[in-house]
């Protein structure tokens, strides 16, 4: 998976090969991982975590 961002140790990247589903961002720290919808931001899914929370807030 490509990364387009790492900041505050988080891993932000993207799949090319998903092209049935809305534009959207991976976001992986310490382990665990969630995706987010872009437009609106909106989480999609996640692997359960106390740190990923804060991501949906940086991410907008």
């Amino acid at each position: 998976m490509p990364t387009i961002l790492r900041e505050n140790g988080y891993r932000i990247g993207f799949y090319s090969s998903e092209p049935d589903e809305p534009v959207h961002v991976h976001v992986q720290k310490a382990g665990s991982e969630a995706k987010f919808w872009l437009a609106p931001v909106q989480l999609s899914s996640f692997e359960p975590s106390a740190r990923l929370p804060k991501a949906h807030v940086e991410l907008e």
